[in-house]
């Protein structure tokens, strides 16, 4: 399918003109890649390969754009990090949505490719920051600690109502589940320690009222951004931003949406504890309700002007101060 009847694309071709921009569709065993003159072609998702493909595009100083999928990525981020070639990381989402939004409806590799060089040429994306490999480690072990606790979330739920003979099996299974936790929770704190970086930040995270381990280490794995980008846009990155949905005469409350799920769960649960037990925060939120928020409400508008703080603090790289609030 051509893109360039697309209004979006004829955009991104006089971006082109100006910017090397390269798409990349990454699969297991190979990339798909689109680079200017729209010819697509594909490279094995091996080192080597990888590594020839990132110093072309170092001489050529392009830019990559590609999907986030998981580990089948980190190779190339790699060769683009080594060879000090300038990407962006997509969120699939949002690489969807602009495909529909011009009216792309199919699917395949080849034309992902296609539509996320146009949205590189059509769309300011910023540079991802490099995550490091104590980063990396990090996420890797904040995600199997997620997954871990959805499952005993889960198990604890079926306890409630599964048949008696089988609920010390169940019991049992939670129990060991715990114990994974719990050694997760430990490799964390090492892998923190040990990386400089990693063990700075998070001494600043854990002076804010509401950050606790878990919620420092879910920040320092999924939002590597924080510190780096103004406070609408990490909002925004963390779902906590509110969406106007205004239409004609018709203006609903605003309310928050999009982002990163699994922050946004954090940082509420954060701002829930924040305004129990820092004054500030307390104050904060009683205003709020006062002048009708629902707790609900107040609680989420916490979390935003959490978030707010620990991003200054970051920049600035000064601990919490109440007086900030």
């Amino acid at each position: 399918m051509g893109l360039r009847k697309q209004t979006p694309y004829r955009q991104g071709q006089e971006a082109i003109m100006h910017h090397f921009i390269v798409g990349v569709d990454v699969s297991k065993q190979r990339l798909d890649v689109c680079g200017p003159g729209g010819a697509p072609r594909q490279i094995a998702n091996q080192p080597a390969p990888l590594a020839a493909f990132a110093q072309d595009l170092a001489q050529r100083r392009a830019f990559v754009v590609f999907e986030a999928t998981g580990r089948y990525s980190w190779p190339l981020r790699d060769a683009l990090e080594a060879a000090g070639v300038a990407h962006h990381s997509v969120n699939p989402a949002r690489a969807r949505h602009f495909a529909r939004a011009c009216g792309i409806i199919g699917k395949t590799d080849r034309v992902d490719a296609q539509v996320l060089r146009a949205m590189g040429a059509a769309l300011d994306l910023p540079p991802s920051l490099p995550p490091g490999p104590g980063r990396r480690q990090l996420k890797a072990l904040a995600t199997r600690r997620r997954q871990l606790v959805d499952m005993k979330t889960q198990e604890k739920i079926r306890l409630h109502e599964i048949e008696a003979f089988l609920r010390q099996g169940l019991e049992r299974h939670i129990s060991q589940l715990a114990q994974e936790i719990a050694a997760l929770d430990a490799e964390i704190a090492r892998v923190t320690r040990r990386d400089p970086d990693l063990a700075a930040e998070q001494a600043l995270l854990l002076s804010a009222p509401g950050v606790g381990p878990v919620v420092a280490a879910g920040l320092a794995s999924d939002l590597a951004e924080l510190g780096h980008l103004d406070r609408r846009r990490i909002a925004a990155l963390a779902g906590l931003a509110p969406i106007a949905r205004d239409s004609g005469a018709r203006t609903p409350a605003r309310s928050i949406g999009g982002g990163r799920p699994y922050l946004r769960s954090l940082l509420y649960l954060a701002g829930l504890q924040a305004s129990r037990r820092c004054p500030r925060f307390i104050a904060f939120r009683a205003r709020l309700e006062a002048a009708g928020k629902t707790a609900k409400q107040a609680i989420i508008a916490v979390a935003r002007k959490l978030l707010t703080i620990l991003n200054a603090m970051l920049r600035t790289g000064k601990p919490f101060d109440p007086k900030t609030v």
